[in-house]
């Protein structure tokens, strides 16, 4: 299986949360992790850094803030150029996925946890 570096957006340190399990798995599977999210720390060895950091080479951005959030964020991952960005469940959003597109950025509307459980990442 291939290395893919993955942002995770919305990362956080609280083990109930799908981030903070996604941050694991992912880790768990081999892939390069960077993180995002509201609050600092540390998860599976991969710091939760506070604000946009410089980024290159990532192959996937997974969402895990609700739309509204997600604002601040649109420009950043627009010029970050990653191949895809996963719309993780309660992520959904139609504006931001036609502004995507319109860059050359994949959207793909499904579930990390599932894609990395069926080895479909």
């Amino acid at each position: 299986m291939k290395n893919k570096k993955t942002l995770v957006l919305g990362a956080t340190t609280k083990p109930e949360k799908y981030a903070f399990i996604a941050i694991n798995k992912l880790v768990e599977k081999g892939h390069s992790v960077l993180a995002i999210g509201q609050n600092s720390g540390e998860v599976a060895g991969v710091k939760i850094h506070t604000k946009q950091i410089p980024l290159a080479n990532i192959d996937t951005v997974t969402l895990y803030l609700n739309p509204k959030r997600q604002i601040d964020y649109y420009n950043y991952i627009i010029e970050t150029k990653p191949k895809r960005v996963i719309f993780n469940p309660g992520t959904e959003n139609p504006l931001f996925y036609q502004l995507l597109q319109s860059n050359g950025i994949k959207v793909e509307v499904a579930c990390t946890l599932v894609l990395l459980a069926t080895n479909q990442y």
